[in-house]
């Protein structure tokens, strides 16, 4: 018994920090994660420190940090470093589930398979709020495509030039735009930078 809680021990100092200040921090973020769905495709930064597990980038792993816990289970594609996973169980405690359509928040990272829009939880009628939110990271949030935005939240029109978005997600996010109120809302992160797509949300090409 002695020797297991030392190896414990020994495996959680190992482990990356989350947030310096968890507090404000997750604060910070969670202000920052609504004023980008109050704006969808307006870029912002996230300013909030913690480690970064290999595979993860800051704003993808301080959106995690501040969203997931025990309460909200997370799908991840196969393949992430080990050190993801022990990261994200120690310090959110989150329950992995196997599907997507199973997940409050799916996460995808660099190089990682991303689940199709219409294979996660849309909601329901009654309760349109406990559909999946997909957390996408990408290439660039500036040197893509241009689509532009236009729905709630947009004065007019937002340009938005997402590199390295999955194949066919502007025709799939098309479809999920057509199922409001149901639907998945959308995060994507590059580096530091975050951007929303609430699924009211429109999309032209």
């Amino acid at each position: 018994m002695h020797q297991e809680l030392l190896g414990a021990a020994a495996a959680s100092r190992k482990l990356l920090p989350g947030f310096a200040d968890p507090v404000n921090d997750a604060q910070a973020t969670f202000r920052t994660a609504l004023d980008a769905m109050a704006h969808p495709g307006r870029v912002y930064e996230v300013a909030a420190a913690s480690g970064v597990p290999a595979g993860l980038s800051p704003a993808l792993t301080a959106l995690l940090l501040t969203l997931v816990d025990v309460d909200t289970p997370l799908w991840l594609p196969q393949g992430l470093d080990a050190g993801v996973l022990d990261f994200l169980r120690f310090h959110c405690a989150c329950p992995m589930v196997p599907s997507a359509s199973l997940a409050r928040f799916a996460a995808v990272p660099a190089g990682g398979s991303a689940p199709a829009l219409a294979s996660c939880h849309p909601g329901d009628p009654a309760y349109p709020d406990l559909s999946t939110t997909l957390l996408i990271e990408v290439a660039s949030l500036d040197a893509g495509a241009e689509v532009t935005l236009t729905g709630p939240g947009i004065q007019s029109r937002q340009a938005l030039r997402a590199a390295g978005l999955p194949d066919g997600f502007w025709r799939d996010w098309r479809i999920n735009h057509q199922r409001f109120p149901l639907g998945v809302d959308v995060f994507l992160t590059h580096g530091r930078q975050l951007c929303a797509l609430p699924r009211g949300t429109r999309v032209e090409s």
